[in-house]
């Protein structure tokens, strides 16, 4: 309940006064529909401690990302100062975490509702749903930008870089890999333990 709350604040304060309102709603666009499913089926289909907090930080960059727009996120130009870099790199980390916790979202739906287990046949199809979700959001960023030509550019932020999308998909597959390597037994007891209090 205490996520759940503290996400509405943080979506509240996030879509006051947002550098681009069009770009906010397509930022937060998976909060604003993940949020509500994630509560019409706590009762049903409750998901494990780790799973919960992971959405919430994946949300919270999401809607940093919206207020500011990826290229101007001030963590980013911080950042980008320190090291000398030439870009903004917030949306790296946005990538990185699209592929390091729905990985996680993933294992757990296939080893709750499907015959797999842990091992390598569950790691293989986790890493390639997170890299196909990673490309269906590159998707949609090429047809949002086709839809609507201009007013699209916040949100693809490819801030000059002509392999933008190459990276993209690349840190969401190096965030699915790390994500199954060091999260895996943690994911695996608390999927007991949630086994066992629903049982």
């Amino acid at each position: 309940m205490g996520l759940l709350v503290a996400g509405v604040a943080l979506l509240v304060l996030s879509g006051i006064g947002p550098r681009d309102r069009f770009t906010w709603f397509l930022e937060t666009g998976p909060v604003l529909i993940g949020a509500p499913l994630l509560v019409v089926t706590y009762m049903r289909f409750p998901l494990t401690p780790l799973l919960y907090r992971l959405l919430f930080v994946h949300a919270a960059v999401l809607m940093l990302g919206g207020h500011y727009t990826y290229a101007e996120v001030p963590l980013g130009h911080w950042v980008k100062d320190w090291l000398g870099l030439a870009r903004n790199h917030y949306d790296r980390l946005g990538h990185f975490a699209q592929g390091f916790i729905p990985a996680v979202l993933i294992r757990e739906i296939l080893l709750r509702r499907t015959p797999l287990r842990s091992g390598g046949w569950l790691f293989v199809l986790v890493t390639a749903v997170a890299l196909a979700v990673s490309a269906l959001y590159e998707l949609i960023e090429w047809w949002t930008a086709l839809a609507t030509g201009e007013a699209a550019q916040a949100f693809l932020g490819t801030q000059g870089d002509p392999w933008d999308t190459q990276w993209d998909m690349f840190l969401a597959l190096v965030g699915s890999v790390l994500s199954q390597i060091t999260l895996a037994h943690l994911h695996d007891r608390q999927l007991a333990l949630l086994a066992t209090s629903t049982a």
